[in-house]
């Protein structure tokens, strides 16, 4: 829904942006007495009776279940609708927007693997226990693998109280407050991870590894969290440049929850089911929960813990860690293949040069 009402397109004071009609300013094609065509944009305005007539076919791809007369407004090419607008704009708008952001996740992917960082987009409605289990993760950490950094990037629409929570930890946070936003975009994690010490660590390690000569993958990376805004909806379709979304669901919340927001459980690598020492006293069928997960993703990876005692979290710190080793293997392999590649075709050319001297 995100993508279509214009929160994420720059406004003029007063304007409605996404949301403004598309028969109201519109380019369209003059024939001129000067014997050519060209466009412009303008507005103007329409008559009562061509308003009501163009705005009647509100609503035409909603589909109607015959049985129960329940209403699908998803049905449409663009799986959303918007009073006022079309199908076909609905899905030229998301292309132009999340185009532009999948440029800035791109570079953002870039950056982290560049310098070893894993970085894991943590994504859930509000209330999962997603600072609790990142501030238990933290604390765990420091005592697994003390010296390896680790930096949090906090989304909410407004306060720092969860950064505030981070902080306390001794783990460097930012926080970025969204306003009316209801997710993070990669230009806000770009910024956000601009100002982190994670970023100048490695920045700095860089220079010094140019000046003295040291291999510059030589260096251990670091955990990049990035606590996205609590909402199982928007934030699904958001790239923000991460190793991995990984969806947060407490028992304390229906286990058909992944049938109920598809999107998000399709994007996740791993669903961590939270707060499992509540089972005792809920009514929440575990089982049937990661069937849900499964039907919608069957790739997905699935732990239980609480961060609240503890259970659990073991597996979620191996999971942790087998993805920074493997993402700083993947680095320290890519590069000998690299080499042998530019070497092969350095002698191809060779070989090419020798043969034309002889011909």
């Amino acid at each position: 829904m995100c993508v279509v009402c214009g929160c994420s397109k720059e406004e003029g004071p007063g304007q409605s942006g996404l949301m403004q009609h598309e028969d109201s300013v519109h380019e369209h094609d003059h024939d001129h007495a000067h014997g050519h065509i060209h466009s412009h944009a303008h507005g103007h305005a329409h008559d009562e009776a061509s308003r009501h007539a163009k705005h009647s076919h509100s609503h035409e791809h909603v589909a109607v279940d015959a049985a129960s007369g329940d209403l699908h407004f998803g049905a449409g090419l663009a799986k959303v609708s918007v009073p006022g607008m079309s199908q076909s704009r609905a899905i030229r708008l998301e292309q132009d927007v999340l185009g532009e952001n999948n440029r800035h996740a791109a570079h953002n992917r870039e950056h982290f693997s560049g310098h070893g960082i894993l970085a894991l987009n943590l994504v859930s409605s509000p209330g999962s226990g997603k600072t609790t289990l990142l501030c238990a993760t933290i604390e765990a950490l420091k005592l697994r693998a003390g010296d390896l950094p680790v930096a949090v990037i906090e989304g909410d629409q407004q306060t720092s109280h969860d950064a505030d929570r981070i902080r306390a930890t001794g783990a460097p946070a930012i926080q970025i407050n969204t306003g009316k936003g209801c997710h993070l975009d990669a230009l806000m994690v770009s910024d956000a991870f601009s100002r982190l010490p994670l970023h100048h660590h490695h920045h700095h390690h860089d220079d010094h590894a140019e000046t003295s000569g040291l291999d510059e993958g030589n260096h251990q990376g670091g955990i990049l969290f990035i606590e996205n805004v609590g909402n199982l909806v928007c934030p699904a379709m958001w790239d923000l440049g991460e190793s991995a979304k990984v969806v947060i669901l407490s028992v304390t919340e229906g286990e058909d929850k992944p049938l109920k927001y598809p999107d998000m459980f399709a994007a996740a690598r791993l669903m961590v089911l939270n707060k499992t020492d509540l089972l005792p006293y809920l009514q929440f069928d575990v089982a049937r929960c990661i069937e849900y997960a499964k039907r919608v993703n069957p790739q997905i990876e699935v732990l239980q813990l609480s961060a609240s005692n503890g259970q659990g979290m073991s597996a979620w710190l191996d999971w942790i860690e087998e993805g920074h080793r493997s993402l700083i293997g993947s680095e320290a392999s890519s590069s000998p293949v690299l080499a042998d590649r530019i070497a092969a075709l350095e002698n191809e050319l060779h070989a090419l040069k020798a043969q034309a001297g002889r011909d």
